[in-house]
């Protein structure tokens, strides 16, 4: 069973990693405005990283 401090590094984890996802969410409309097929490809790559992370904190249910 989880201890309450464990609960909470979870937590922050979690919002750490969707803050992130935020992030690379912007980074992508950022890219396609400028057009820049470089920084839209990093910017995807970015964001697919943050969702291999996350998939951790959905199965954990």
């Amino acid at each position: 069973m989880p201890t309450r401090k464990q609960g909470r590094e979870s937590q922050f984890q979690l919002l750490g990693w969707v803050l992130f996802l935020v992030c690379s969410i912007l980074f992508i409309v950022d890219s396609v405005a400028a057009g820049s097929p470089l920084g839209l490809a990093g910017s995807v790559t970015f964001f697919l990283g943050c969702v291999v992370f996350l998939i951790p904190f959905a199965w954990k249910g």
